[in-house]
């Protein structure tokens, strides 16, 4: 029997159609959740794009996958519970990884860990980040955060003032509520880049407190949910291993985030 060209092209056709709906059916599809809110790692531009370092890591991690990943804003004090309800597949918001944290959710490995740090107004007479520098003082940190859990156990001879979101710390200490913050040290100095941090200045960092900040920033993920965890830590050590994490890490920073 003889078959036309005509009609076997036609058949191949049909079936690169079908494998690739196939393929296209079976690619994995994510919700990924995060702040919108915490420059430069994530932020949410004025015409309702999302940028940063997490931004960019998790479309990479995406890639890495063959996942399709869908990118939800969340506020802070709500993403976990936001998570554990299904708003969500994942967080990557900067999160560090800590015990506390761990009783709600997974973590994958760390995908970034920098240090903290304390900022001041430039005319101020905070000479350093201990106990006895701060005493006296009103500080502000993000509430829900390793930073605002640091000051409160550290700063006990201070004031400590948590605020829902960076943006408005900024502003208390633009107009002299605060007399110092304290945040992660990129955060801090993505900040003081801008005219509204002129008002300030790095007063130092502060060396992290592993019951306190954890190993470093990590993915979260619903309890149970191992099989997910374990794509992304092997994204994780794929584009570290083929060069997309440093092409990334300096498109920010001049030194590697990803830490010791």
């Amino acid at each position: 029997m003889r078959i036309s060209k005509r009609i076997v092209l036609a058949a191949a056709a049909a079936l690169a159609v079908t494998m690739g709906g196939a393929q296209a059916q079976d690619m994995m599809k994510l919700k990924i959740g995060t702040e919108g809110a915490y420059p430069p790692f994530n932020n949410l531009e004025a015409d309702g794009s999302l940028v940063g370092f997490d931004i960019d890591i998790a479309k990479a991690l995406c890639e890495e996958m063959k996942a399709d990943c869908e990118f939800v804003t969340q506020d802070w004090d709500g993403i976990i519970p936001a998570l554990q309800a299904g708003k969500f597949d994942a967080i990557i918001a900067s999160m560090s990884i800590t015990e506390e944290r761990m009783e709600k959710v997974d973590f994958t490995n760390k995908y970034y860990n920098t240090p903290p740090a304390l900022a001041a107004p430039k005319d101020t007479d905070i000479a350093g980040v201990t106990k006895e520098d701060l005493a006296g003082k009103v500080v502000g940190a993000q509430g829900s955060t390793t930073h605002s859990n640091y000051a409160e156990a550290t700063y006990t001879d201070s004031e400590v003032k948590l605020y829902p979101t960076a943006d408005e710390y900024k502003l208390d200490i633009n107009s002299g509520r605060v007399d110092a913050v304290v945040d992660d040290v990129i955060v801090l100095q993505d900040w003081l880049a801008t005219d509204d941090g002129a008002c300030c200045k790095i007063v130092g960092t502060i060396t992290p407190v592993v019951e306190i900040h954890g190993p470093g920033a990590g993915i979260a993920i619903r309890k149970g949910e191992d099989e997910l965890r374990e794509k992304f830590n092997a994204a994780i050590d794929a584009i570290r291993a083929n060069g997309k994490y440093k092409e990334i890490n300096d498109k920010y920073f001049d030194f590697d985030a990803y830490g010791s």
